[in-house]
Protein backbone atom coordinates (compact mmCIF):
# COMPACT_ATOMS: atom_id res chain seq x y z
CA UNK A 1 0.00 0.00 0.00
CA UNK A 2 1.28 3.50 -1.45
CA UNK A 3 1.22 6.62 0.09
CA UNK A 4 -1.33 7.63 -2.68
CA UNK A 5 -3.44 4.88 -1.59
CA UNK A 6 -3.54 6.14 1.89
CA UNK A 7 -4.22 9.59 1.05
CA UNK A 8 -7.18 8.39 -0.86
CA UNK A 9 -8.69 5.81 1.73
CA UNK A 10 -8.31 9.21 4.09
CA UNK A 11 -10.71 11.11 1.65
CA UNK A 12 -12.52 8.13 1.35
CA UNK A 13 -12.78 7.84 5.43
CA UNK A 14 -13.32 11.85 6.37
CA UNK A 15 -16.41 11.50 3.63
CA UNK A 16 -18.22 8.61 4.92
CA UNK A 17 -17.80 10.64 8.68
CA UNK A 18 -19.49 13.57 7.22
CA UNK A 19 -22.32 11.84 5.39
CA UNK A 20 -23.05 8.74 8.06
CA UNK A 21 -25.27 10.83 10.15
CA UNK A 22 -26.64 12.50 7.37
CA UNK A 23 -27.04 8.54 5.99
CA UNK A 24 -28.35 7.41 9.19
CA UNK A 25 -31.28 10.39 9.61
CA UNK A 26 -32.41 9.92 6.17
CA UNK A 27 -32.14 5.90 6.17
CA UNK A 28 -31.66 4.68 9.32
CA UNK A 29 -34.33 3.20 11.50
CA UNK A 30 -37.25 5.40 12.14
CA UNK A 31 -39.48 5.81 15.36
CA UNK A 32 -42.83 4.59 15.26
CA UNK A 33 -44.80 7.83 14.04
CA UNK A 34 -47.17 9.24 16.79
CA UNK A 35 -50.54 9.60 15.69
CA UNK A 36 -51.65 12.29 12.88
CA UNK A 37 -52.51 15.34 14.86
CA UNK A 38 -53.37 18.71 14.32
CA UNK A 39 -50.79 20.45 16.23
CA UNK A 40 -52.77 22.15 18.98
CA UNK A 41 -53.50 26.00 18.24
CA UNK A 42 -54.18 29.37 20.49
CA UNK A 43 -57.00 28.56 22.65
CA UNK A 44 -57.04 24.79 22.62
CA UNK A 45 -56.57 22.46 25.17
CA UNK A 46 -53.89 19.66 25.56
CA UNK A 47 -54.24 17.43 28.31
CA UNK A 48 -52.30 13.87 27.78
CA UNK A 49 -52.81 11.53 30.25
CA UNK A 50 -49.69 11.58 32.92
CA UNK A 51 -47.40 8.70 33.39
CA UNK A 52 -45.84 8.02 37.21
CA UNK A 53 -42.79 8.72 38.29
CA UNK A 54 -40.76 8.56 41.96
CA UNK A 55 -39.49 11.46 43.15
CA UNK A 56 -36.30 11.46 44.90
CA UNK A 57 -36.52 12.72 48.54
CA UNK A 58 -33.29 13.74 50.44
CA UNK A 59 -31.93 10.82 52.41
CA UNK A 60 -33.01 13.15 55.68
CA UNK A 61 -36.20 14.05 54.25
CA UNK A 62 -39.09 12.16 55.30
CA UNK A 63 -41.52 14.34 52.82
CA UNK A 64 -43.78 11.64 50.87
CA UNK A 65 -43.12 11.72 46.89
CA UNK A 66 -45.41 12.76 44.26
CA UNK A 67 -47.48 9.96 43.01
CA UNK A 68 -47.58 11.28 39.56
CA UNK A 69 -45.42 13.57 36.97
CA UNK A 70 -47.22 16.92 35.90
CA UNK A 71 -49.57 17.26 33.02
CA UNK A 72 -48.63 18.82 30.14
CA UNK A 73 -51.55 21.15 29.44
CA UNK A 74 -53.09 22.98 28.32
CA UNK A 75 -50.95 24.99 26.73
CA UNK A 76 -52.92 27.77 24.92
CA UNK A 77 -55.01 30.24 27.11
CA UNK A 78 -54.59 32.76 29.72
CA UNK A 79 -53.87 36.84 28.88
CA UNK A 80 -50.22 37.89 27.93
CA UNK A 81 -47.28 39.59 30.37
CA UNK A 82 -44.90 41.32 27.86
CA UNK A 83 -41.48 41.89 29.08
CA UNK A 84 -38.45 43.46 27.33
CA UNK A 85 -34.90 43.56 28.28
CA UNK A 86 -31.42 44.38 26.39
CA UNK A 87 -31.03 41.12 25.04
CA UNK A 88 -35.01 39.45 24.47
CA UNK A 89 -38.63 40.24 24.39
CA UNK A 90 -40.51 37.31 26.44
CA UNK A 91 -44.16 36.98 26.63
CA UNK A 92 -45.39 35.24 29.94
CA UNK A 93 -49.35 33.75 29.83
CA UNK A 94 -51.52 34.24 33.17
CA UNK A 95 -52.54 30.73 32.90
CA UNK A 96 -50.00 29.30 35.07
CA UNK A 97 -46.79 31.99 34.18
CA UNK A 98 -46.08 29.74 30.87
CA UNK A 99 -43.12 31.54 29.64
CA UNK A 100 -44.85 31.22 26.02
CA UNK A 101 -42.39 32.90 23.20
CA UNK A 102 -39.10 34.54 23.88
CA UNK A 103 -37.59 36.98 21.23
CA UNK A 104 -33.57 36.92 21.40
CA UNK A 105 -33.16 40.36 20.51
CA UNK A 106 -29.61 39.95 18.77
CA UNK A 107 -30.01 37.31 16.82
CA UNK A 108 -31.79 37.01 13.38
CA UNK A 109 -34.00 34.41 12.14
CA UNK A 110 -32.27 31.66 10.70
CA UNK A 111 -35.00 31.70 7.51
CA UNK A 112 -35.92 35.49 7.25
CA UNK A 113 -33.04 37.68 8.15
CA UNK A 114 -35.68 40.67 9.08
CA UNK A 115 -36.62 38.89 11.91
CA UNK A 116 -35.23 38.35 14.94
CA UNK A 117 -35.11 34.68 16.26
CA UNK A 118 -38.40 33.50 18.44
CA UNK A 119 -36.32 30.85 20.88
CA UNK A 120 -39.74 29.92 22.93
CA UNK A 121 -42.58 29.94 20.74
CA UNK A 122 -46.38 28.65 20.25
CA UNK A 123 -48.02 28.14 17.20
CA UNK A 124 -48.52 26.05 13.91
CA UNK A 125 -45.26 25.80 13.22
CA UNK A 126 -43.21 25.73 16.04
CA UNK A 127 -43.74 24.55 20.34
CA UNK A 128 -41.66 25.17 22.14
CA UNK A 129 -42.88 26.71 25.90
CA UNK A 130 -41.49 26.80 29.63
CA UNK A 131 -43.92 25.11 32.64
CA UNK A 132 -43.57 25.16 36.30
CA UNK A 133 -46.06 24.08 38.97
CA UNK A 134 -46.36 22.88 42.54
CA UNK A 135 -47.63 19.25 42.79
CA UNK A 136 -49.54 18.34 46.32
CA UNK A 137 -52.32 19.81 48.52
CA UNK A 138 -54.01 21.49 45.61
CA UNK A 139 -51.41 23.71 44.76
CA UNK A 140 -51.51 25.99 41.91
CA UNK A 141 -49.38 24.56 38.85
CA UNK A 142 -49.44 25.47 35.21
CA UNK A 143 -53.09 25.16 34.42
CA UNK A 144 -53.98 27.36 37.23
CA UNK A 145 -54.86 31.14 36.42
CA UNK A 146 -52.59 33.76 37.85
CA UNK A 147 -53.64 37.97 38.36
CA UNK A 148 -50.34 39.78 37.42
CA UNK A 149 -49.37 42.87 38.90
CA UNK A 150 -49.04 44.51 35.55
CA UNK A 151 -49.33 43.80 31.83
CA UNK A 152 -46.23 45.39 30.57
CA UNK A 153 -42.49 45.76 31.58
CA UNK A 154 -39.72 47.34 29.97
CA UNK A 155 -35.69 47.41 31.27
CA UNK A 156 -35.17 51.03 31.52
CA UNK A 157 -31.58 52.65 30.96
CA UNK A 158 -29.80 52.37 34.30
CA UNK A 159 -32.22 49.17 35.85
CA UNK A 160 -30.16 46.03 36.17
CA UNK A 161 -33.33 43.65 37.04
CA UNK A 162 -37.01 43.29 36.57
CA UNK A 163 -39.53 41.27 38.04
CA UNK A 164 -42.96 40.13 37.27
CA UNK A 165 -45.06 39.01 40.21
CA UNK A 166 -47.80 36.51 39.38
CA UNK A 167 -50.67 35.65 42.38
CA UNK A 168 -52.82 32.96 42.63
CA UNK A 169 -55.12 32.52 46.24
CA UNK A 170 -55.90 29.51 47.50
CA UNK A 171 -59.27 30.69 49.17
CA UNK A 172 -60.13 26.86 50.24
CA UNK A 173 -56.92 26.32 52.61
CA UNK A 174 -56.15 30.05 53.18
CA UNK A 175 -52.64 29.18 51.02
CA UNK A 176 -51.05 32.30 49.34
CA UNK A 177 -48.74 31.31 46.12
CA UNK A 178 -46.84 34.34 44.56
CA UNK A 179 -45.11 33.14 41.16
CA UNK A 180 -42.22 35.76 40.15
CA UNK A 181 -40.06 35.89 37.33
CA UNK A 182 -36.74 38.22 37.52
CA UNK A 183 -34.83 39.11 34.38
CA UNK A 184 -31.56 40.63 34.85
CA UNK A 185 -29.67 43.18 32.03
CA UNK A 186 -27.27 41.42 29.89
CA UNK A 187 -28.54 37.63 30.55
CA UNK A 188 -30.24 35.26 29.47
CA UNK A 189 -30.90 33.69 32.87
CA UNK A 190 -34.84 33.93 33.71
CA UNK A 191 -34.45 33.41 37.73
CA UNK A 192 -38.46 31.47 38.45
CA UNK A 193 -39.69 31.66 41.54
CA UNK A 194 -42.43 31.12 43.89
CA UNK A 195 -42.96 31.88 47.60
CA UNK A 196 -46.25 30.09 49.91
CA UNK A 197 -47.89 32.30 52.52
CA UNK A 198 -49.49 29.60 54.47
CA UNK A 199 -52.16 31.47 56.24
CA UNK A 200 -54.13 27.91 57.41
CA UNK A 201 -54.32 25.37 59.99
CA UNK A 202 -52.01 22.45 58.30
CA UNK A 203 -48.37 22.36 57.23
CA UNK A 204 -47.79 22.85 53.26
CA UNK A 205 -44.91 20.68 51.85
CA UNK A 206 -45.37 20.83 47.92
CA UNK A 207 -42.90 19.52 45.40
CA UNK A 208 -42.40 21.96 42.30
CA UNK A 209 -41.90 20.60 38.87
CA UNK A 210 -40.04 22.60 35.60
CA UNK A 211 -40.76 21.28 32.46
CA UNK A 212 -40.19 21.96 29.10
CA UNK A 213 -42.78 20.95 26.09
CA UNK A 214 -41.30 20.88 22.30
CA UNK A 215 -42.26 19.42 19.53
CA UNK A 216 -40.11 17.17 17.64
CA UNK A 217 -38.90 18.94 14.34
CA UNK A 218 -35.33 20.62 13.87
CA UNK A 219 -35.53 24.29 13.74
CA UNK A 220 -36.42 25.37 10.25
CA UNK A 221 -33.04 26.59 7.88
CA UNK A 222 -30.64 24.10 8.92
CA UNK A 223 -28.57 22.09 6.56
CA UNK A 224 -29.80 18.65 6.01
CA UNK A 225 -26.23 17.83 4.81
CA UNK A 226 -24.78 18.64 7.62
CA UNK A 227 -27.09 17.20 10.45
CA UNK A 228 -27.35 18.46 13.90
CA UNK A 229 -28.77 17.06 17.23
CA UNK A 230 -32.35 18.45 18.05
CA UNK A 231 -33.33 16.81 21.24
CA UNK A 232 -33.49 16.82 25.14
CA UNK A 233 -29.42 17.13 27.07
CA UNK A 234 -29.43 16.27 30.25
CA UNK A 235 -26.21 16.27 32.90
CA UNK A 236 -25.40 14.91 35.96
CA UNK A 237 -22.01 14.73 38.11
CA UNK A 238 -21.74 11.26 37.91
CA UNK A 239 -23.30 10.34 34.93
CA UNK A 240 -22.18 13.38 33.01
CA UNK A 241 -23.92 14.35 29.85
CA UNK A 242 -26.38 12.98 28.00
CA UNK A 243 -28.37 13.10 24.80
CA UNK A 244 -31.99 11.79 25.14
CA UNK A 245 -33.39 11.62 20.95
CA UNK A 246 -37.44 12.47 20.65
CA UNK A 247 -37.47 9.00 18.43
CA UNK A 248 -36.10 7.05 21.53
CA UNK A 249 -38.64 8.99 24.08
CA UNK A 250 -41.12 8.05 21.77
CA UNK A 251 -40.11 4.33 21.87
CA UNK A 252 -39.44 4.30 25.45
CA UNK A 253 -36.14 3.19 25.05
CA UNK A 254 -34.06 6.07 26.99
CA UNK A 255 -31.35 5.49 29.31
CA UNK A 256 -30.63 8.15 31.51
CA UNK A 257 -30.42 8.80 35.47
CA UNK A 258 -33.68 9.47 36.85
CA UNK A 259 -32.69 10.77 40.44
CA UNK A 260 -29.69 12.75 41.48
CA UNK A 261 -28.49 15.23 44.00
CA UNK A 262 -27.21 17.47 41.45
CA UNK A 263 -27.85 18.33 37.65
CA UNK A 264 -29.86 19.96 34.95
CA UNK A 265 -32.16 19.39 32.07
CA UNK A 266 -33.07 20.95 28.80
CA UNK A 267 -33.70 21.12 24.93
CA UNK A 268 -30.88 21.77 22.86
CA UNK A 269 -31.11 22.39 19.34
CA UNK A 270 -28.13 23.87 16.86
CA UNK A 271 -26.77 26.96 18.77
CA UNK A 272 -29.05 27.44 21.16
CA UNK A 273 -30.12 25.76 24.39
CA UNK A 274 -33.03 25.95 27.13
CA UNK A 275 -32.45 24.49 30.31
CA UNK A 276 -33.53 24.28 33.98
CA UNK A 277 -30.57 24.94 36.17
CA UNK A 278 -31.67 23.65 40.24
CA UNK A 279 -29.25 24.28 42.35
CA UNK A 280 -26.44 21.71 43.30
CA UNK A 281 -26.75 19.44 46.86
CA UNK A 282 -30.40 18.82 46.58
CA UNK A 283 -32.85 15.70 45.51
CA UNK A 284 -34.25 16.00 42.30
CA UNK A 285 -35.59 13.78 39.61
CA UNK A 286 -35.64 13.97 36.10
CA UNK A 287 -38.31 12.90 33.50
CA UNK A 288 -39.23 12.76 29.93
CA UNK A 289 -42.26 11.90 28.32
CA UNK A 290 -44.04 11.86 24.56
CA UNK A 291 -47.02 13.49 25.17
CA UNK A 292 -48.75 12.85 21.20
CA UNK A 293 -49.00 15.38 18.46
CA UNK A 294 -45.35 15.66 17.71
CA UNK A 295 -44.95 16.88 21.67
CA UNK A 296 -42.58 16.31 23.60
CA UNK A 297 -41.73 16.61 27.91
CA UNK A 298 -38.69 16.78 29.51
CA UNK A 299 -38.48 18.50 33.07
CA UNK A 300 -37.51 17.83 36.49
CA UNK A 301 -39.22 17.71 39.98
CA UNK A 302 -37.51 19.26 43.05
CA UNK A 303 -38.74 19.38 46.49
CA UNK A 304 -40.30 22.53 48.19
CA UNK A 305 -39.78 23.91 51.76
CA UNK A 306 -41.84 22.37 54.35
CA UNK A 307 -44.15 25.31 55.25
CA UNK A 308 -45.71 25.46 58.34
CA UNK A 309 -48.62 27.13 59.36
CA UNK A 310 -48.20 30.82 59.83
CA UNK A 311 -44.98 30.69 58.21
CA UNK A 312 -43.95 31.70 54.39
CA UNK A 313 -40.93 30.41 52.34
CA UNK A 314 -39.35 31.44 48.78
CA UNK A 315 -37.62 30.00 46.19
CA UNK A 316 -36.07 29.78 42.87
CA UNK A 317 -35.01 27.92 39.77
CA UNK A 318 -32.96 29.64 36.67
CA UNK A 319 -33.73 29.20 33.07
CA UNK A 320 -31.33 29.73 30.49
CA UNK A 321 -33.03 30.17 27.10
CA UNK A 322 -30.40 31.89 24.65
CA UNK A 323 -26.59 30.69 23.03
CA UNK A 324 -24.97 28.55 23.45
CA UNK A 325 -21.98 30.48 24.12
CA UNK A 326 -19.38 28.28 25.87
CA UNK A 327 -17.74 30.60 28.25
CA UNK A 328 -21.04 31.92 29.75
CA UNK A 329 -22.47 28.36 29.89
CA UNK A 330 -19.61 26.67 32.42
CA UNK A 331 -19.75 29.69 34.75
CA UNK A 332 -23.79 29.02 35.08
CA UNK A 333 -23.43 25.91 35.87
CA UNK A 334 -21.31 22.38 35.54
CA UNK A 335 -21.62 20.68 32.12
CA UNK A 336 -23.45 23.23 30.52
CA UNK A 337 -20.88 24.24 28.07
CA UNK A 338 -20.83 20.69 26.79
CA UNK A 339 -24.42 21.71 25.07
CA UNK A 340 -21.77 22.95 22.54
CA UNK A 341 -21.18 18.90 21.40
CA UNK A 342 -17.93 18.09 19.66
CA UNK A 343 -18.18 14.36 20.79
CA UNK A 344 -15.52 12.14 21.28
CA UNK A 345 -12.97 15.12 20.04
CA UNK A 346 -14.20 17.72 22.80
CA UNK A 347 -10.23 17.04 24.18
CA UNK A 348 -9.15 18.30 20.94
CA UNK A 349 -11.89 20.80 19.90
CA UNK A 350 -12.50 22.76 22.97
CA UNK A 351 -8.76 24.00 23.01
CA UNK A 352 -8.85 24.82 19.49
CA UNK A 353 -12.06 26.95 19.85
CA UNK A 354 -9.94 28.80 22.64
CA UNK A 355 -7.31 29.54 20.20
CA UNK A 356 -9.86 30.31 17.43
CA UNK A 357 -11.44 32.60 19.75
CA UNK A 358 -8.10 34.55 21.39
CA UNK A 359 -7.16 35.52 17.98
CA UNK A 360 -10.79 36.91 17.03
CA UNK A 361 -10.54 39.14 19.54
CA UNK A 362 -7.38 40.78 17.89
CA UNK A 363 -8.77 40.86 14.27
CA UNK A 364 -12.36 40.92 15.12
CA UNK A 365 -13.14 39.03 12.07
CA UNK A 366 -14.55 35.56 12.07
CA UNK A 367 -13.45 34.57 8.85
CA UNK A 368 -9.50 36.05 9.02
CA UNK A 369 -9.74 34.12 12.59
CA UNK A 370 -10.16 31.05 10.54
CA UNK A 371 -7.44 31.45 8.04
CA UNK A 372 -5.20 32.55 11.05
CA UNK A 373 -5.78 29.46 13.03
CA UNK A 374 -5.48 27.31 10.10
CA UNK A 375 -2.12 28.86 9.27
CA UNK A 376 -0.55 28.55 12.87
CA UNK A 377 -2.30 24.61 12.68
CA UNK A 378 -0.62 24.05 9.35
CA UNK A 379 2.91 25.85 10.86
CA UNK A 380 2.87 23.21 14.02
CA UNK A 381 2.29 20.06 11.49
CA UNK A 382 5.15 21.67 9.61
CA UNK A 383 7.82 18.78 10.29
CA UNK A 384 4.75 15.94 9.67
CA UNK A 385 3.99 17.24 6.50
CA UNK A 386 6.92 17.83 5.31
CA UNK A 387 8.33 14.39 5.60
CA UNK A 388 4.52 13.75 4.21
CA UNK A 389 4.78 15.52 1.09
CA UNK A 390 8.85 14.57 0.52
CA UNK A 391 7.58 10.60 0.61
CA UNK A 392 5.25 11.57 -2.22
CA UNK A 393 7.94 13.81 -4.08
CA UNK A 394 9.93 10.79 -4.39
CA UNK A 395 7.41 8.57 -5.39
CA UNK A 396 6.57 10.85 -8.37
CA UNK A 397 10.75 10.84 -9.13
CA UNK A 398 9.91 7.08 -9.22
CA UNK A 399 6.90 7.33 -11.72
CA UNK A 400 8.90 7.08 -14.97
CA UNK A 401 10.48 3.27 -13.54
CA UNK A 402 7.43 2.50 -12.26
CA UNK A 403 6.01 2.86 -15.36
CA UNK A 404 8.62 0.58 -16.97
CA UNK A 405 8.06 -2.18 -14.51
CA UNK A 406 4.56 -2.17 -15.80
CA UNK A 407 5.00 -2.47 -19.19
CA UNK A 408 7.56 -5.11 -18.47
CA UNK A 409 5.30 -7.47 -15.67
CA UNK A 410 2.02 -6.62 -17.65
CA UNK A 411 -1.19 -8.24 -15.90
CA UNK A 412 1.22 -10.42 -13.59
CA UNK A 413 0.40 -8.19 -10.42
CA UNK A 414 2.21 -10.52 -7.83
CA UNK A 415 5.88 -9.96 -10.23
CA UNK A 416 4.56 -6.39 -10.22
CA UNK A 417 4.69 -5.87 -6.93
CA UNK A 418 7.32 -7.71 -5.68
CA UNK A 419 9.68 -5.27 -8.51
CA UNK A 420 8.11 -2.61 -6.57
CA UNK A 421 9.51 -3.54 -3.54
CA UNK A 422 12.88 -4.21 -4.91
CA UNK A 423 12.89 -0.30 -6.09
CA UNK A 424 11.82 0.60 -3.20
CA UNK A 425 14.70 -0.78 -1.31
CA UNK A 426 17.54 0.02 -3.72
CA UNK A 427 16.13 3.51 -3.91
CA UNK A 428 15.77 3.96 -0.06
CA UNK A 429 12.17 4.80 -0.32
CA UNK A 430 9.88 4.20 2.23
CA UNK A 431 5.79 3.85 0.16
CA UNK A 432 4.71 3.90 3.78
CA UNK A 433 6.57 7.59 4.77
CA UNK A 434 3.86 9.76 4.76
CA UNK A 435 1.27 7.43 6.33
CA UNK A 436 2.12 8.55 10.05
CA UNK A 437 2.16 12.44 9.56
CA UNK A 438 -1.67 12.27 7.66
CA UNK A 439 -3.05 9.74 10.41
CA UNK A 440 -1.93 11.59 12.73
CA UNK A 441 -3.55 15.14 11.63
CA UNK A 442 -7.52 13.35 10.92
CA UNK A 443 -8.24 14.28 14.30
CA UNK A 444 -7.65 17.55 14.19
CA UNK A 445 -8.82 18.76 11.31
CA UNK A 446 -11.69 16.73 12.28
CA UNK A 447 -12.32 18.28 15.72
CA UNK A 448 -11.80 21.75 14.23
CA UNK A 449 -14.32 20.64 11.53
CA UNK A 450 -16.76 20.11 14.65
CA UNK A 451 -15.64 24.06 15.86
CA UNK A 452 -16.80 25.50 12.76
CA UNK A 453 -20.00 24.05 13.01
CA UNK A 454 -21.21 24.28 16.25
CA UNK A 455 -20.03 27.21 17.51
CA UNK A 456 -22.67 29.94 17.45
CA UNK A 457 -19.90 32.74 17.06
CA UNK A 458 -19.59 31.26 13.20
CA UNK A 459 -23.76 31.48 13.04
CA UNK A 460 -24.51 34.85 11.17
CA UNK A 461 -21.08 36.16 11.15
CA UNK A 462 -19.70 37.82 7.91
CA UNK A 463 -16.27 37.08 6.63
CA UNK A 464 -16.06 40.04 3.49
CA UNK A 465 -17.62 40.64 -0.11
CA UNK A 466 -20.25 38.19 -0.56
CA UNK A 467 -19.91 35.80 2.51
CA UNK A 468 -22.08 37.01 4.99
CA UNK A 469 -22.47 34.36 7.03
CA UNK A 470 -20.25 32.13 7.48
CA UNK A 471 -22.33 29.32 9.13
CA UNK A 472 -24.85 28.83 5.63
CA UNK A 473 -23.03 27.96 2.47
CA UNK A 474 -21.45 30.47 -0.26
CA UNK A 475 -24.39 31.35 -2.17
CA UNK A 476 -22.25 31.92 -5.40
CA UNK A 477 -20.22 28.48 -5.08
CA UNK A 478 -16.94 30.70 -5.77
CA UNK A 479 -15.06 28.74 -2.12
CA UNK A 480 -16.22 25.42 -3.18
CA UNK A 481 -14.91 25.70 -7.13
CA UNK A 482 -12.06 27.21 -5.71
CA UNK A 483 -11.60 24.54 -3.32
CA UNK A 484 -12.11 22.07 -6.37
CA UNK A 485 -9.55 23.66 -8.51
CA UNK A 486 -6.99 23.46 -5.21
CA UNK A 487 -7.72 19.77 -4.91
CA UNK A 488 -6.78 19.22 -9.04
CA UNK A 489 -3.75 20.77 -8.44
CA UNK A 490 -2.76 18.68 -5.59
CA UNK A 491 -3.48 15.81 -7.24
CA UNK A 492 -1.21 16.73 -10.12
CA UNK A 493 1.08 17.00 -7.75
CA UNK A 494 0.75 14.17 -6.02
CA UNK A 495 2.36 10.47 -8.24
CA UNK A 496 0.22 9.36 -9.97
CA UNK A 497 -1.23 5.80 -8.48
CA UNK A 498 0.04 2.70 -10.93
CA UNK A 499 -3.55 1.44 -10.76
CA UNK A 500 -6.12 3.15 -13.56
CA UNK A 501 -8.78 2.88 -11.55
CA UNK A 502 -6.92 4.49 -8.62
CA UNK A 503 -5.88 6.97 -10.92
CA UNK A 504 -9.48 7.77 -12.68
CA UNK A 505 -10.67 7.83 -8.89
CA UNK A 506 -8.23 10.51 -7.82
CA UNK A 507 -8.89 13.07 -10.95
CA UNK A 508 -12.77 12.20 -10.53
CA UNK A 509 -12.57 13.17 -6.65
CA UNK A 510 -11.87 16.87 -6.97
CA UNK A 511 -14.89 17.41 -8.79
CA UNK A 512 -16.93 15.15 -6.79
CA UNK A 513 -15.64 17.23 -3.69
CA UNK A 514 -16.61 20.90 -5.19
CA UNK A 515 -20.34 19.57 -5.87
CA UNK A 516 -20.10 18.31 -2.06
CA UNK A 517 -19.14 21.35 -0.45
CA UNK A 518 -21.87 23.33 -2.25
CA UNK A 519 -23.70 22.73 0.83
CA UNK A 520 -21.12 23.24 3.39
CA UNK A 521 -21.46 26.34 5.88
CA UNK A 522 -18.79 28.99 4.13
CA UNK A 523 -16.57 28.73 7.27
CA UNK A 524 -15.78 25.33 6.70
CA UNK A 525 -14.95 25.61 3.09
CA UNK A 526 -12.51 28.62 3.69
CA UNK A 527 -10.88 26.17 6.52
CA UNK A 528 -10.67 23.61 3.68
CA UNK A 529 -9.77 26.16 0.87
CA UNK A 530 -6.75 27.88 2.75
CA UNK A 531 -5.56 24.37 3.94
CA UNK A 532 -4.87 23.33 0.34
CA UNK A 533 -3.73 26.26 -0.50
CA UNK A 534 -0.85 26.07 2.12
CA UNK A 535 -0.45 22.26 1.20
CA UNK A 536 0.11 23.05 -2.48
CA UNK A 537 2.80 25.56 -1.68
CA UNK A 538 4.67 23.09 1.08
CA UNK A 539 4.43 20.23 -1.65
CA UNK A 540 5.40 22.10 -4.48
CA UNK A 541 8.50 23.71 -2.89
CA UNK A 542 9.86 20.32 -1.58
CA UNK A 543 9.03 18.63 -4.55
CA UNK A 544 10.82 21.74 -6.84
CA UNK A 545 13.75 20.93 -4.26
CA UNK A 546 14.10 17.27 -4.22
CA UNK A 547 14.03 17.42 -8.34
CA UNK A 548 16.77 19.96 -8.43
CA UNK A 549 18.66 17.61 -6.11
CA UNK A 550 18.23 14.97 -8.24
CA UNK A 551 19.24 17.14 -11.24
CA UNK A 552 22.08 17.95 -10.04
CA UNK A 553 22.99 14.52 -8.73
CA UNK A 554 22.50 12.77 -12.00
CA UNK A 555 24.97 15.83 -13.92
CA UNK A 556 27.79 15.02 -11.41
Amino acid sequence: MDTTRLVLLVIFCVSLFMLGEKWYKEYGPKPAPAPTAVQPSPGADFTPVPGTTKAAPAPSTPAATPAATPEAGPIAGGEVVSVQTDLMHVEISTLGGDIRRVELLTHRDTVDLDRNLMLLDFGAKHTLVAQTGLIGQSLPNHKTPFVPDQREIKLGEGVDKAVVTLTANDTASGTKVVKTLTFHRGSYVIDVGYRIENRGTGAVDPFVYYQLVRDDQAPPGESTWVPTFTGVALFTDKEKYHKISFGDIAKGKTSYPKESQDGWIGMVQHYFVTAWLPKNGGPREFYTRSLGNGLFAAGVIVPGPKVEPGASADWSVPLYVGPQEQEKLAVLAPGLDLTVDYGWLTVIAAPLFWVLSAVHGVVKNWGVAIIIVTIIIKLIFFPLSAASYKSMAKMRMMAPKLQKLKEIHGDDRQKLHQSMMELYKTEKINPLGGCLPIVIQIPVFIALYWVLLGSVEMRQAPFMLWIQDLSRPDPFYVLPILMGISMIIQTRLNPEPPDPIQAKVMKIMPIAFSVFFFFFPAGLVLYWLVNNILSIGQQWAITRRLENAGLGAAKR
